[in-house]
């Protein structure tokens, strides 16, 4: 995720403090991950710095100084631009998983018990998800079916490599 090109786009509805847009950012995006102040200024400093945002006002109170930043023209066009490059589709070619299933058969370790201890863990997850699913809102619901897809795909491999196991194993022990 870009934060930068977040907080940009949460900047489009109107000017904002940096706390404002941690805990924007956080209620819309951070359900998991949520953002630290540290992060959030450090980004708005190099957004500044590349004109895509500016200061709108600065009010002070009891407390340090507050920016309130505001996006300009050259941050609309940016997120408009990032908005409409597709993201590159992850093709897992360099899977940790595969590399612990072939080194387990490398070493005369038993790559089922790796791939069982797998999919026992890839099920936890989906309980796990699937709870949540059920008890969020509609944005809590897609990221879970997003996340929930990806496993119901790495189960599905792990199935594959399983019924597999034994010619793979022929081919990385010649």
């Amino acid at each position: 995720m870009s934060i930068g090109h977040t907080l940009l786009g949460l900047l489009e509805s109107g000017p904002r403090h940096g706390y404002d847009l941690k805990r924007a950012f956080d209620e819309k995006f951070g359900h998991d991950r949520p953002l630290h102040y540290g992060q959030v200024y450090s980004t708005m400093s190099r957004l500044l710095k590349h004109g895509f945002v500016e200061v709108d006002g600065i009010e002070s109170g009891g407390g340090p100084e507050r920016k309130r930043y505001a996006i300009t023209d050259a941050g609309i066009t940016d997120v408009e631009h990032w908005l409409a490059t597709p993201e590159a589709p992850a093709e897992y070619l360099q899977s940790v998983l595969y590399t612990k299933v072939v080194l387990a058969l490398l070493t005369h370790r038993d790559a089922g018990v790796v791939l069982d201890t797998q999919r026992a863990e890839h099920l936890r997850s989906m309980r796990i998800l699937t709870d949540r699913k059920r008890k969020g809102d509609l944005a809590d619901q897609l990221i879970c079916d997003h996340a929930l897809f990806h496993l119901e795909a790495d189960l599905r491999w792990l199935e594959l490599t399983t019924a597999r196991l034994d010619k793979l194993r022929e081919q990385v022990t010649r």
